[in-house]
């Protein structure tokens, strides 16, 4: 038990899936694991644990924002031993050739700032994935016929973000998509010696402003939560 996860010893798997949303992980606990269980509901912020295929796996929400995500894997490797997070999530694409409710597997997540950056002092380190969660969602994806991009993204410190020349400059480089939590969970991953992955599903477009409308959002999500479970355990 932390500050912010009330779960006992033993109930946090050692694979935890984390979407941003405490609601979508209760969804997505109901609808993809045998007999969950809800382990933590501190601040709202839900947890459950329960099966998939015989593996037992935590679904646990880290909020919106790096700060938010930083504080859960921190605690969730630290105190609760969990070695496989994978975050699972929206993204606003940023290349004209995604679309909306195409899947992006984060390679890299290019950030202006983290709650890490004081580690590295005047250093840019350069936040990645697993590379054998990152192989392992690629064919995973692959077998299920998924529109799937691999590649880089950028992981904002604000929602309501003014710097149209900053998302010109990462469309020019090729990032594909724009999220909020994947570059420090990439990095406090990395120094606590966890695997980290980031697979999204693209719900709007920064281009054509496009967007899924929430009736089509829960069925599209869960293509994105089979890969990543599927991943985990390859």
């Amino acid at each position: 038990m932390t500050v912010h996860i009330g779960a006992e010893p033993g109930s946090i798997a050692e694979t935890v899936l984390m979407p941003g949303d405490p609601l979508r992980a209760k969804w997505a606990a109901e609808t993809f694991l045998d007999d969950p269980v809800c382990v933590n509901q501190v601040r709202g912020m839900l947890g459950f644990t329960g099966t998939w295929k015989g593996n037992r796996v935590t679904i646990h929400g880290s909020g919106m924002g790096m700060p938010s995500l930083s504080i859960y894997a921190n605690e969730l490797i630290r105190d609760f031993g969990a070695k496989t997070l994978v975050r699972i999530g929206s993204c606003g694409a940023m290349q004209d050739h995604v679309k909306l409710r195409d899947v992006i597997i984060a390679m890299t997540a290019s950030s202006y700032s983290t709650p890490s950056a004081s580690f590295f002092r005047d250093l840019s380190y350069a936040p990645c994935a697993d590379w054998s969660l990152l192989r392992a969602a690629a064919a995973a994806a692959e077998a299920k016929g998924s529109t799937t991009h691999v590649g880089g993204i950028y992981s904002a410190d604000v929602f309501y973000d003014e710097r149209p020349d900053l998302d010109e400059q990462m469309t020019r480089h090729g990032v594909l998509a724009v999220e909020m939590e994947a570059a420090e969970l990439y990095t406090v991953a990395a120094r606590l010696g966890a695997r980290a992955l980031a697979v999204l599903t693209v719900s709007d477009h920064l281009r054509t402003h496009e967007a899924l409308p929430s009736s089509d959002r829960e069925r599209s999500f869960g293509e994105m939560v089979e890969i990543a479970l599927e991943a985990a355990f390859s």
